[in-house]
């Protein structure tokens, strides 16, 4: 009976792989990961390349819509039952309503199959007919992005760095001095280990609040079904000379393995390791309106987060046994349409030299990268402005909250990239020689014409380069 069993085991794993096999052949797929960090608009940017994708008539860069090729996109159940829905319908709905509000926050994993049907090309078109092609995407809280450099960082390396960096940081500062006088090294005491870890979580919402990225652990801030659980319990402390087993130092170390080994390390392998096209999107002009530190941290954080990619190309069947390599890699600096659409060169240049390090470890790897200033939603139209007596281009929108129109200049961008880098790299506390603002704009309210996705900008560009050539 044994045996037997076995058999209908061996037999039904080699049909399925079979199945997945005829599948990735015939129907084939493609896995797009939609990252970032927190506030870079990973949910308006899913909303509205969906939107784009279905209605494409605003999207002459994409290869395949401009030649008519897609004879139609249509939304299907994911293939994954276990992973929820994202909620197309529900955030195209909040943007296009009467009152326009930003959808919201991604707040858990999700997914989205988006299935093309494309014209045949070639000699043998007329005989294959037309074929279908899957797009896949994957949407995760900017929070966790950042837990993936912390695999191959041991407790000690992380709270070293963590606290160096508060001696920097205003909003730091008094978690930095509750913990250099932490007697480490003493026996645990349950509820000063949850005093600490819960001032570790007040220290990261201020960290984050203030425009800075690296904040980890990411779960932290966002805990969903770990909440009150001791793999969340942790905060970074320093060293004793030599801490002794059941030491608050040594649980918190402890606490912090099992973090990495049961949290950030099955997400890696269930979902993130598993994306062949991967779009990271950053808030620069956020970090540039906070500061120095806030650019140099950005640059930091992307740094290590690509070190968790494993770029490269991989071919149908090492995606089946192995996993899916990551192909292509597109960095987006999100709200464009902050800026007059004369300065989007410099905030391209700008991304590029951020992410010089990170893109050259891509690169050496195999996969192509790519950096471009996007906006997934236009919330404004530009406009000129008059500043201490002269003419300038910003953009004119609607304030959050208060519903007012107003134009934004938020400075001029330095044609030099290095005139941003090196302070920032140098620790500077501000900016010596300008001042660069931001606001907060509202959707803008608008009707759609038959066959029209949402205004963007260079998101049909982004499209065609993470997967227009799958289609």
């Amino acid at each position: 009976m044994r045996l037997n069993e076995i058999a209908q085991d061996v037999a039904h794993d080699v049909g399925s792989r079979f199945a997945a096999l005829s599948g990735t052949i015939l129907e084939p797929v493609v896995r797009l990961g939609v990252t970032g960090l927190a506030r870079a608009g990973k949910t308006v940017f899913i909303t509205a390349l969906v939107s784009n994708l279905i209605d494409r008539s605003r999207m002459p860069q994409l290869r395949a819509a401009a030649a008519g090729r897609i004879e139609a996109a249509w939304l299907q159940p994911q293939p994954d039952p276990t992973v929820p829905r994202f909620d197309y319908e529900g955030h195209r709905a909040a943007l296009l309503s009467d009152a326009p509000r930003w959808p919201e926050s991604t707040r858990s994993i999700s997914e989205l199959r988006l299935s093309f049907r494309l014209r045949p090309q070639g000699v043998l078109g007329g005989l294959t007919g037309p074929r279908t092609v899957h797009l896949d995407i994957v949407d995760y809280p900017g929070e966790w992005l950042a837990d993936l450099a912390l695999i191959d960082t041991p407790y000690q390396a992380w709270a070293e760095a963590a606290l160096a960096r508060l001696a920097a940081r205003p909003e730091g500062a008094a978690y930095r001095a509750q913990a250099l006088a932490e007697p480490a090294d003493a026996a645990l005491d349950e509820s000063r280990a949850r005093a600490l870890a819960a001032a570790w979580r007040d220290t990261l919402a201020a960290l984050r609040a203030a425009g800075f990225s690296d904040a980890t652990p990411g779960r932290a801030l966002m805990p969903g079904d770990l909440e009150g659980s001791p793999a969340l319990a942790f905060a970074p402390l320093p060293r004793p000379a030599a801490p002794r087993r059941g030491s608050l130092w040594r649980t918190m170390e402890a606490r912090y393995d099992a973090y990495r080994a049961r949290v950030v390390k099955p997400f890696f392998r269930d979902h993130f390791a598993r994306i062949d096209r991967q779009v990271v999107l950053m808030d620069v002009l956020g970090a540039i309106h906070a500061g120095p530190q806030a650019v140099e941290d950005m640059r930091r954080a992307m740094a290590g987060i690509l070190g968790a990619f494993r770029p490269g190309r991989g071919g149908v069947l090492s995606s089946l046994i192995r996993g899916i390599r990551v192909e292509r890699i597109l960095f987006a600096a999100t709200r464009a349409d902050h800026l007059h659409h004369s300065q989007h060169a410099r905030l391209a240049a700008i991304l590029d030299a951020m992410l010089a390090e990170a893109r050259e470890r891509a690169r050496y790897a195999g996969a192509l990268t790519a950096a471009m200033p996007i906006a997934s939603l236009r919330a404004t139209v530009e406009a000129e402005a008059t500043r201490h007596g002269r003419s300038v281009q910003g953009v004119r929108g609607t304030l959050l909250g208060t519903g007012r129109q107003a134009i934004l200049y938020p400075g001029e961008l330095p044609a030099d990239p290095a005139r941003l880098l090196a302070p920032a790299r140098d620790g500077a506390d501000r900016w010596l020689d300008a001042e660069y603002g931001v606001m907060a704009f509202a959707p803008a309210r608008m009707t759609l014409a038959p066959g029209e996705g949402l205004p963007h900008i260079r998101l049909d560009r982004a499209a065609e380069f993470l997967f227009g050539d799958r289609l």
